[in-house]
């Protein structure tokens, strides 16, 4: 008897990620996850220089800016609620000081640019399809910051305004570096605040649009299709019944591993796993001889790993 209903899933022939895979992810809380999931793993990666960034007009205008080398200055942030901010960027670069926060734009505008010309892999996070339009300047922003809502108009991008930004974020990666295997995924986080209808309208968008864009480079993953159908039930979010639990997020990580971490990649990752559970062990008795022969041991798998990659921190 078959209780669930479960996507086909095949690995990719190519171009999958493995521990020489310099992968990049831009795009919503979603991109976090994978990224955490990433970093557990030791692969070396970045993930959201700006902070979370939910529409794709906000992460082209970051790819963008940073290929081009656009030098963030006072007249790019403004201050708010105690804190100087940049419309460009999530609330987690905001800060008390001005300078620090331009600096801190500057360098990972640049960062961006160096990460996407070396990327082997871009993940590419789509959250949503609406967006607030400042009013003063007529101009679509990445984050409100808080600033009062009479101040923005909210619209709902069309599936045609979608597809042109993802052209133009395509474009922009090609001429940059043209080797770079470009995931796009749309993140299965509902927007509640925005409505019922209005999330399935704006995710109806979003998947439309990228259909329109995946080629020879550029795939799709179906985590929103996974978290909706193959984990259709409420024990699989957290407690706001909106974000995925643990269970479902290492869910969705198992299937984008079946599909992108090469064979050779996963030994290895056994190999890291066993470590960093080393890492979290507490002792009874930290003192003994039987621990500390544990930690020299530990030292040792540590040493063997980094060994052949050096990248690796523990």
């Amino acid at each position: 008897m078959k209780l669930q209903t479960q996507i086909p899933f095949l690995s990719q022939e190519n171009n999958q990620i493995d521990y020489k895979s310099k992968i990049l992810l831009f795009g919503s809380c979603f991109s976090d996850n994978i990224g955490k999931k990433l970093d557990y793993f030791k692969f070396e990666n970045g993930q959201n220089p700006f902070g979370i960034l939910f529409h794709p007009k906000a992460i082209e205008n970051l790819i963008e800016n940073a290929i081009q080398d656009k030098v963030y200055s006072g007249d790019d942030v403004f201050f708010h609620n105690e804190q100087w901010h940049c419309f460009d960027a999530h609330s987690k670069l905001s800060n008390s000081f001005k300078d620090v926060l331009v600096d801190k734009l500057n360098l990972q505008a640049e960062s961006t640019k160096n990460q996407l010309k070396n990327a082997s892999h871009i993940v590419i996070t789509l959250g949503t399809a609406w967006v607030y339009n400042l009013i003063e300047t007529n101009s679509i922003v990445a984050n409100c910051h808080k600033i009062p809502q009479k101040q923005f108009n909210k619209t709902l991008l069309s599936v045609e305004e979608i597809t042109t930004s993802l052209k133009n974020i395509l474009s922009q990666i090609r001429s940059l570096n043209n080797s770079a295997i470009v995931i796009f995924t749309v993140s299965p986080v509902r927007h509640i605040k925005d409505g019922f209808v209005e999330n399935t309208q704006s995710k109806s968008h979003l998947l439309t649009a990228i259909h329109q864009v995946i080629s020879q480079k550029s795939f799709y993953f179906p985590s929103y299709e996974i978290m909706m159908d193959e984990l259709r039930d409420y024990r699989f979010y957290t407690e706001d019944m909106i974000h995925p639990n643990a269970t479902a997020i290492n869910y969705i990580w198992e299937k984008f591993q079946q599909v992108w971490i090469s064979n050779d990649a996963l030994n290895i990752m056994q190999a890291v796993d066993v470590v960093q559970k080393g890492i979290k062990h507490k002792a009874f008795n930290p003192n003994s001889e039987a621990h500390l022969k544990f930690l020299q041991q530990l030292e040792n798998k540590k040493e063997t790993l980094q060994s052949q990659f050096p990248n690796m921190v523990f």
